[in-house]
């Protein structure tokens, strides 16, 4: 699977055309009003689910740290904010950014990164430090990213909405979907590391543990090639990342199989529902999929429908 998928990708290398930095900055399509809306709708679409899994997570992971500290209870206030928002951008077909939606996502955002900051000293408190067993057993570090995450894409959808229609939508002066592109690549990234750290600490016992370490690389890494390539249409990329979105689906189920493998399984649910495999963490690969497929909407600039 592998093998195909680094095949293909160098062979799609060879066939487009060396442009560097000026393809990045210049060749994007123009958009009309329903292909940007209909884009900054799946990016409130993956806001949205990846809303919904650090709402989940978070809700569950600092149940079992007994909410000893107040500022526990803030991840569970910004997602809830965050999956509202990108509910009503959902719903929203107005081509206009939205004050409120986007003062959601950025509290979600800042709420993602300083989690990271929390987590990052609450290891450092622990004995030993930055080491595998704090690492395996402490306060996740990439768990509160996918809060950020979520505030970005949300943030990134009400950017894409308030463009002029018949124009290239951008952020921070770059067309809009290969902002997104390398986004969604980069927070794949990050997943698959979280995903590995947990899945190396349970010896890969169950060969479809390999699946989150080897889907969703190659899914960033054909985004990021069209991040970076000329637009056109990328129907492997499309397929693979439907692939990934189906992953995060899948991965809950495969949790869920892993709670029940538990003494008890789910007659005992109080107990493994919160030692057992996290059922909220799979979706993140669906929200960030998602994200994907909306920038490949803004880098092909063609109404999907």
């Amino acid at each position: 699977m592998l093998g195909l998928a680094g095949g293909l990708l160098l062979g799609s290398r060879r066939a487009a055309p060396r442009q560097g930095l000026r393809t990045w900055r210049h060749d994007a399509p123009r958009l009309g009003h329903g292909e940007a809306v209909r884009a900054a709708r799946g990016l409130n679409r993956a806001a949205g689910m990846l809303a919904v899994s650090v709402l989940a997570d978070s809700a569950i992971e600092h149940y079992r740290g007994d909410f000893r500290n107040p500022a526990m209870f803030i991840p569970l206030a910004s997602a809830s904010l965050s999956l509202l928002a990108s509910g009503h951008g959902m719903a929203d077909r107005r081509s206009v950014a939205h004050r409120a939606r986007d003062t959601a996502y950025a509290l979600a955002g800042g709420a993602g990164i300083a989690g990271t900051g929390f987590h990052f000293y609450n290891l450092g408190k622990r004995t030993g430090g930055l080491c595998w067993q704090n690492l395996f057993y402490g306060a996740p570090i990439g768990a509160p990213m996918a809060m950020a995450l979520s505030g970005l894409m949300g943030f990134l959808a009400e950017r894409v909405r308030g463009a002029a229609p018949g124009t290239v939508p951008r952020l921070l002066g770059r067309p809009a979907g290969r902002v997104v592109a390398a986004a969604t690549g980069a927070g794949l990234l990050g997943t698959v590391g979280e995903a590995g750290l947990l899945h190396f600490r349970g010896a890969f016992q169950n060969p479809a543990m390999l699946l989150p370490v080897t889907m969703p690389p190659v899914a960033a890494a054909l985004i990021g090639h069209a991040a970076l390539g000329a637009p056109r249409r990328r129907p492997f990329t499309r397929l693979w990342l439907c692939l990934t979105a189906t992953l995060g689906v899948v991965g809950v189920g495969f949790h869920a199989w892993g709670v029940q493998r538990m003494m008890g399984g789910w007659r005992n649910w109080q107990q493994n529902l919160v030692d057992g495999p996290p059922l909220p963490a799979p979706p993140s690969f669906t929200g960030l999929a998602l994200a994907g497929l909306a920038a490949l909407r803004l880098l092909e600039g063609r109404d999907r429908g």
